[in-house]
């Protein structure tokens, strides 16, 4: 058998049969995946109400009209009449069936029922309206992925707040700016917690960054020193177990995500109710989540798969195998298997050191049935070694951004899975290719073909019609496009394999994140003139590697310039964020308007990597 067969995992006649996607064949009276793709976006008001009735989201006031588009195809309206709270649909378990299993590093171990979170979103959201917190108000979130995070981010919304999350890995600096793009009037963290065997600090972030009235869950207490004005979760959780949701409209904000922004300010996003639709539908048709399965993704909610990982379990009625602590570690793949982990999703970079360090060794994965793939793009070497590991099981490659709340290129498990490969547009979601000249082919930027649930109309801190839509071309058929800075090729087996960015932006640890607010930092380095960040894929493929293109004033040695560099990205914008190179250059291209050509810089540097 070649490498090439090796790497393809074949669906047989029972996971077909028993797939989500033969549901929906079934309802859609199709008997081909082709056919229910075509069905899904020619018919996409019908497809979406279909979704929302089958992963039971409940509507206080009933919709009239699923889909409206007399504003246009950018602003459409979905659910028109319906008002609602996503937080009342995520409790349709039973009562007694666990819907979080959590883990940290110290070996704590804990489960949640469907009725116990229930009753801890209710104290939550009862202590909030006991505060003064009110519809509309908008509080943050900084912690890592565990119960008291999932609560308090499912207790906001369910006082009609806004959510604001922040990841943890930020510097203080950072945390400020998302915060005063929020206008959050209060705060969730942790004093501290573990991961690989380091005591990371979180609470003191929160008070550099001059943080609003805290609410913190306290690990410690022995180290712990609040500010007057902040309380422990303990004592902020109310008497009253009761939960009462507001219902609004479904478009209305209920979380505000951060990605990377053409300049150094990230841009906010904001999601509404229609984006926990996004995202349990895709877990639902392309991870193939059913109720009782156990879902993990390591993650954050400061991250877009945070928010996709509660809301796919949840409404889907499955469980949250939550760790908290390193994932690259054999305790995290231990877990996995403890936990009886039925899905499990990962970054590729995840994959490369399980593969290096023999972290599965002594694991048994037979419980898998589905992995899924997003953030960076693949190796296939790597992909097909975790096929094969866990005794055959297929890889969803999955991508997408916060700003489509979930996918819109992956794969299905009635589909065989070639590593590294996507095999389809998402379910109700469709896009073109298209060359320098705006015309489709097989290799180029990918645009989008509005409408879906879950695509952005707003963002708070800029104009969206400019970021996705301004000076777009027209489809091949005339389609209104919307922008997204993938770099996409279609292969000839008709699979399709991510490229990287087109864009200024880059995928880095998994992390979206744009060469401005790289740039910004590094060009504190003293000595520095000019600089440009790129990304650019290995020569097996995979994640990409951050680059540095430095012009600079008089004799500066490579190595200290990168040690230094890479000092300060640690310290003022993301330690997971890891400088592979340093070129300096004499001056850096740039167009007659002053852009840096960083098309050229990338090809500047694989004859620079192919010489060596």
């Amino acid at each position: 058998m070649s490498d090439d067969e090796q790497q393809v995992w074949m669906p047989d006649k029972r996971t077909i049969a028993e797939s989500n996607i033969a549901w929906l064949m079934s309802v859609a009276g199709v008997d081909t995946y082709e056919a229910l793709h075509a069905w899904s976006v020619a018919e996409r008001a019908t497809f979406w109400e279909t979704m929302a009735d089958r992963i039971g989201v409940m509507f206080d006031t009933p919709w009239t009209q699923c889909l409206d588009v007399n504003d246009g195809i950018e602003n459409p309206a979905w659910f028109v009449g319906g008002r609602l709270n996503i937080v009342e649909s995520c409790f349709s378990s039973r009562d007694n069936v666990p819907v979080i299993i959590f883990r940290n590093e110290s070996g704590e171990i804990r489960s949640v029922s469907t009725a116990e979170l229930r009753a801890l979103v209710g104290r939550a959201s009862n202590g909030l309206r006991e505060v003064g917190f009110q519809a509309g108000n908008h509080a943050a979130i900084m912690m890592p992925m565990n119960i008291e995070a999932v609560v308090a981010f499912l207790a906001i919304i369910a006082c009609g707040g806004v959510v604001t999350t922040i990841a943890d890995s930020f510097p203080p600096d950072q945390i400020r700016v998302r915060l005063d793009i929020s206008k959050a009037e209060w705060f969730f963290t942790q004093d501290r917690y573990q991961r690989g065997g380091l005591s990371l600090e979180l609470y003191s972030k929160a008070v550099d960054a001059e943080a609003p009235p805290a609410v913190v869950v306290v690990t410690d207490p022995d180290r712990f020193v609040p500010r007057e004005q902040d309380c422990t979760w303990d004592e902020f959780l109310s008497d009253t177990a009761d939960l009462m949701c507001h219902s609004t409209a479904p478009d209305s904000m209920t979380t505000i995500l951060f990605s990377s922004g053409t300049t150094g300010a990230p841009k906010a996003i904001p999601w509404d109710q229609l984006a926990p639709i996004r995202c349990a539908t895709d877990g639902h048709l392309h991870q193939d989540i059913h109720p009782g399965d156990v879902v993990c993704w390591p993650t954050n909610l400061g991250w877009m798969m945070g928010p996709w990982l509660v809301y796919a379990s949840l409404l889907n009625k499955a469980c949250m195998a939550i760790y908290e602590g390193a994932p690259t570690s054999s305790g995290f793949c231990r877990f996995v298997e403890e936990a009886g982990v039925t899905m499990l999703g990962l970054v590729p970079s995840l994959v490369a050191a399980w593969k290096a360090s023999g972290a599965l060794a002594d694991c048994d994965w037979s419980c898998i049935r589905v992995f899924s793939s997003t953030g960076e793009c693949s190796n296939a070497s790597d992909m097909g070694w975790l096929m094969s590991s866990a005794g055959g099981r297929p890889v969803i490659e999955y991508c997408g951004g916060t700003e489509v709340a979930g996918g819109y290129i992956t794969g299905t498990v009635v589909q065989p899975a070639h590593a590294s490969m996507f095999s389809t547009p998402t379910l109700g979601s469709r896009f073109v290719i298209l060359d320098d000249e705006g015309r489709e082919a097989d290799s180029g930027e990918v645009f989008l073909v509005p409408p879906t649930v879950g695509f952005s109309t707003r963002l708070l801190n800029t104009d969206h019609h400019a970021v996705y839509h301004e000076g777009t071309p027209v489809g091949p058929n005339g389609e209104v496009l919307r922008r997204h800075g993938d770099h996409i090729e279609k292969l000839e087996n008709g699979y399709f394999r991510a490229r990287g960015r087109v864009d200024d932006a880059m995928n880095l640890g998994g992390i979206k994140v744009s060469s401005g607010q790289i740039e910004e930092v590094v060009r504190r380095v003293a000595g520095v003139q000019d600089i440009a960040a790129i990304a650019v894929p290995p020569p097996g493929g995979g994640p990409s590697l951050l680059v540095m293109f430095a012009a600079i004033e008089g004799e500066r040695d490579a190595d200290d310039l990168k040690h230094e560099m890479q000092s300060i990205i640690k310290k003022d914008l993301n330690p997971l964020f890891k400088i592979h190179d340093v070129i300096v250059i004499g001056a850096l291209p740039r167009t007659a308007s002053n852009k840096v050509m960083r098309r050229k810089l990338r090809e500047r540097y694989e004859q620079i990597a192919g010489a060596q």
